[in-house]
């Protein structure tokens, strides 16, 4: 029973993320965007320069474009992702017709940063929800298995291929009004996807091990694990590694705070996309 209820306090919550990052994509184009004749990254990017190019209607562009990125994440990722961005991207399709958002301001800078932000928070929530409304995550994904590019790289490369072709066919001064908006849209989704409290996994091997564990323990009020582990340079000893879980706002206060016990630390830090379960905070246990 608690299964089938979590199941579906789990459904509704990431359909609300979807509608929610529908709304919000839909918005950030229909009020700043493309009344402007904007472009973005990515496929929607690719979307709305062909839509200003051709005058084809963006809310087909978007789900014609998006078609093969769907069928590559069944394949990559799973039929429920699949089918998940499928409703999404129709929704989205959808919503430009039928939602009756109006064109908020002709500023420029205004146009790109907002217009970012609206879109790229769509993409967010509709990622924290599960799917995406636009591609390019799935096909940067699939080609960094068969390369020795990352995600990052791709996106990178597919980005200033788009920004380069609407420099060509509309104009520079467009082109970079377009990174602007893809800046302000990508800095949102890490917002969203990540959190403000981006988390750093810390590992540390110190010959102070204890007066480390104290300080994260009792002042930072932070949970630790103990690996048991062997020094394999020199003189082989047995160690303890500790292992810990900070926000980057927590970080320099970490680091401080080694430095101080033992300045010889060994010390690995960490990104963490994302944090489930276990005791973070010390105040869990009780």
């Amino acid at each position: 029973m608690n299964h089938i209820k979590n199941r579906n306090a789990r459904f509704l919550k990431e359909l609300f993320l979807i509608i929610a990052g529908v709304t919000s994509a839909c918005f950030g184009l229909k009020s700043f965007l493309m009344p402007s004749h904007f472009i973005d990254g990515g496929v929607t990017g690719i979307s709305l320069l062909i839509s200003t190019l051709t005058g084809f209607k963006l809310s087909y562009l978007i789900v014609i474009i998006n078609i093969p990125f769907v069928i590559l994440g069944y394949r990559q990722i799973g039929k429920g992702f699949a089918i998940k961005t499928a409703v999404a991207i129709a929704a989205l399709s959808i919503a430009l017709i039928v939602l009756p958002f109006q064109p908020i301001t002709h500023d420029k800078l205004l146009i790109a940063f907002f217009g970012g932000l609206f879109l790229g928070g769509g993409i967010g929530l509709a990622m924290r929800g599960g799917c995406v409304i636009d591609g390019t995550e799935v096909l940067a994904l699939y080609i960094s298995k068969n390369s020795v590019l990352t995600v990052g790289n791709i996106i990178l490369i597919l980005n200033i291929i788009i920004f380069a072709f609407a420099a060509y066919f509309l104009n520079i001064e467009t082109a970079l009004y377009a990174i602007l908006t893809y800046l302000s849209a990508s800095s949102t989704i890490d917002f969203i996807v990540n959190g403000i409290e981006q988390y750093t996994g810390v590992t540390i091997i110190s010959e102070h091990q204890d007066d480390i564990k104290a300080f994260i323990i009792n002042d930072m009020k932070r949970g630790v694990t103990i690996y048991k582990g062997e020094g394999g340079y020199g003189e082989k000893k047995d160690i303890d590694i500790i292992f810990t879980v900070v926000t980057k706002l927590e970080m320099s206060k970490l680091q401080t705070a080694i430095r101080q016990i033992d300045a010889d630390a060994f010390v690995i830090q960490q990104q963490i996309a994302d944090l489930k379960g276990g005791v973070v905070k010390r105040h869990a246990l009780h």
